[in-house]
């Protein structure tokens, strides 16, 4: 593809790339229908097979049927409270925890249980840990100071 030289030619410019455009527009479009028809097929119980060959028409219409199916709630759904998402995240990265800990051999067993027993205590107490009080932390150990004579720090320089 040429494209013009000179600066005034903006006129010309949009005619060589309103082909290409639009080429790409309709590429997305039938992208994005493919996906559409692999996710709502499945959701109707229709073969697959059976619907191979379908109109882009068709696909919309029975992606607008299966959504007005949908079961529609009389209150719109609010977010859940901050610490209901936190314990809800928790629990389920506990649940996942108790499914591998075991299959893994990075712990001892009884290590391992009383693991999850520490961590199934906290999601009883639902506070975060950044609510809880933590401990004081350790006093740092004294910087070690070079015996006399000693070349000290090494320093490239």
């Amino acid at each position: 593809m040429r494209l013009p030289r000179r600066a005034g030619d903006a006129a010309e410019l949009r005619k060589t790339l309103k082909p290409l455009l639009e080429k790409r527009r309709r590429a997305r479009i039938n992208q994005s229908l493919s996906q559409l028809k692999g996710l709502v097929l499945p959701l109707l119980g229709a073969e697959t097979s059976r619907y191979s060959k379908l109109e882009k028409a068709d696909i919309l219409e029975m992606t607008v049927r299966f959504l007005q199916e949908q079961p529609v709630s009389p209150y719109p759904t609010a977010a859940p409270e901050p610490l209901d998402s936190y314990l809800e995240g928790y629990r389920a990265c506990l649940a996942r925890l108790a499914r591998m800990l075991p299959a893994c051999s990075v712990l001892e067993p009884a290590v391992s249980v009383r693991l999850l027993e520490h961590l199934r205590q906290r999601t009883v107490s639902g506070v975060p840990p950044s609510q809880t009080p933590t401990p004081a932390p350790a006093p740092a150990p004294s910087p070690q100071v070079p015996p006399p004579g000693s070349p000290g720090l090494w320093r490239p320089w």
